[in-house]
């Protein structure tokens, strides 16, 4: 049974309400009409599978994992998950800046529906896969991006959550953890498991996933084996004319 279905979602926005400011600048042309964020998707993702999601800025990409984790209602379609859920979209969502690192973790554990007695259970590996034990009870908005990172992902892949969503979240930390990422993310393809991650790194989509969709204009180009789309959508990439450079 599929982990993730989407059916015919299509998301559309009143004039001058566009899911974020990347986005509404890029149409800022069309300002007095709709903004068409995702068109007619349909994608079906399987128990295990890590799934990429790859296109250029407003493409809509974000749009879909906020539609996916049930962030954003899709204005027509359906969504269908099965499993406990873990997002991992805008960094700090489900923290909290004036908590520690190690009060977070329980404070995002029940949020993901965890007991505390649970979290008790895990809050010593999530500290020791995150490598912040020398911060854990510092407050987290003393903490950079990339450590906000690291404990998010700490938390969302070791509360057995059968589906994590990651935003470009990877793009974030250092070599190190980016190579504990990877050992995680493997892993989950071995308990079944499924990760869909959105990632403008072709080479993360072609080492990690399986399968991957390219969204471009809100509308599937193409969906399939994760190194063909990549390499599809790699090729346009170089087709396009390159932007011109002002000169003096």
């Amino acid at each position: 049974m599929s982990s993730i279905v989407c059916r015919d979602i299509s998301v559309t926005y009143p004039p001058q309400k566009a899911p974020s400011l990347k986005e509404w600048a890029l149409r800022r042309g069309n300002r007095a009409k709709p903004f068409q964020a995702l068109t007619d998707v349909n994608l079906t993702i399987e128990p295990g599978e890590a799934f990429g999601i790859v296109g250029g800025n407003g493409a809509g990409k974000s749009t879909l994992l906020r539609v996916i984790a049930g962030i954003i209602p899709p204005t027509r379609g359906e969504v269908i998950t099965r499993g406990v859920l873990a997002p991992i979209i805008e960094l700090g969502t489900g923290f909290d800046g004036e908590l520690s690192g190690r009060e977070n973790i329980f404070f995002n554990g029940s949020l993901l529906g965890r007991s505390r007695a649970f979290m008790r259970r895990c809050v010593e590996e999530i500290i020791d896969f995150s490598g912040l034990t020398e911060f854990i009870d510092a407050p987290l908005r003393t903490y950079s991006t990339g450590m906000v990172a690291r404990l998010a992902f700490a938390v969302a892949t070791t509360i057995d959550a059968e589906i994590v969503l990651l935003d470009e979240v990877l793009a974030v930390g250092d070599a190190s953890f980016y190579d504990r990422c990877e050992e995680r993310i493997r892993r989950f393809h071995q308990t079944g498991a499924t990760i869909v991650f959105v990632s403008h790194d072709l080479v993360s989509v072609r080492e990690l996933c399986t399968r991957a969709v390219w969204i471009d204009h809100g509308r599937v180009v193409t969906i399939g084996d994760a190194n063909e789309v990549a390499d599809a959508y790699e090729k346009r990439m170089h087709a396009l004319p390159a932007p011109a450079v002002a000169t003096v």
